[in-house]
């Protein structure tokens, strides 16, 4: 178990060795997004802006522009929300390479109440013209979602969470924009998830198969742009789709999911996220509880599925 926030700062590490032109940009939360250790090994390319959100983005688009690499962090709904016509106007509208990590989102800060729950950056983010967007499922994922940006032509978004979750992945498995990975088949149904929502998937996947109920469990890290060619695959070979994201329902995984699905191969899709409604404070287990975001949500909207 680790926190996806160590996958990115080791990926933030290894690609300020490998690039001199990567520079990362705080929000004053250095310590609680993990940005302190690139300060000290790269101080001469670190700089602390303040809470000053828009600032950072406006920032960071001038250092695209003058050729390096910029990575500003901070809690994404301030990343995501409080930037986002700065982001809009003066980083996708020039298609700048500016990287944003979305730190502690979705509800994996949540002590820290809903006001610091980030649950439609996703959709604020792949809204944009320009922008790719990347929802890790493990640490070792996000390292290589950071790395995999370096190579990516544009701005990138980056969530990734606070709080420890299951390792999925081989350190070395490589992200791939517009690919998202098939982690098993079944012929029942198709369980689409990102982030820490992967790990429940799996779990609900083997409660499932312990009543007969087989199921596929795809991880879809790419949001944006999107594998079509695996959401086809999956709505052919099960009678319905479920989606299990830790964002809000509207504009997000199901969002994707869904638009691709009703142009272009119609299928049921039914999604488990936040129902149009903020989350609330307690330990993340505690709000994850609360907003139904959980194996056993999962598993009983599969068999709710197959029933009617």
């Amino acid at each position: 178990m680790r926190a996806t926030r160590e996958g990115y700062i080791e990926g933030l590490l290894e690609a300020g060795e490998r690039d001199s032109r990567v520079i990362v940009v705080d929000g004053d939360v250095s310590r609680s997004t993990g940005t302190t250790a690139f300060r000290k090994k790269f101080p001469e390319r670190f700089f602390n802006l303040g809470i000053a959100e828009q600032n950072m983005a406006e920032y960071c688009a001038g250092l695209a522009l003058a050729g390096f690499i910029p990575f500003y962090s901070t809690y994404a709904v301030f990343a995501a929300g409080r930037a986002w016509d700065q982001i809009r106007t003066s980083i996708c509208n020039m298609n700048l390479n500016v990287r944003i990590g979305g730190a502690h989102g979705g509800t994996s800060v949540g002590p820290d109440g809903s006001t610091h729950q980030a649950l439609e950056d996703i959709a604020i983010t792949r809204v944009l013209p320009n922008m790719t967007v990347l929802v890790p499922a493990d640490a070792s994922q996000t390292r290589q979602a950071v790395l995999a940006s370096l190579e990516i032509d544009g701005p990138v978004y980056i969530r990734y969470g606070r709080n420890p979750i299951p390792e999925i992945y081989d350190r070395n498995k490589s992200v791939v924009p517009g690919k998202g990975h098939l982690l098993q088949e079944g012929g029942h149904a198709s369980i689409i998830a990102v982030g820490a929502m992967v790990a429940s998937s799996l779990e609900a996947a083997r409660t499932l198969s312990k009543k007969g109920i087989d199921v596929s469990v795809a991880d879809m890290v790419s949001i944006k742009p999107l594998d079509t060619d695996l959401i086809r695959h999956l709505a052919g070979s099960s009678e319905v789709i479920i989606t299990a994201e830790d964002h809000q329902i509207a504009g997000g995984l199901f969002g994707a999911v869904a638009e691709y699905l009703s142009v272009s191969c119609p299928r049921r899709i039914i999604p488990v996220g936040v129902q149009d409604r903020f989350g609330c404070s307690g330990t993340p287990e505690e709000v994850m509880v609360h907003c139904g975001l959980t194996a056993e949500a999962i598993a009983e909207k599969v068999e709710e599925a197959l029933i009617n």
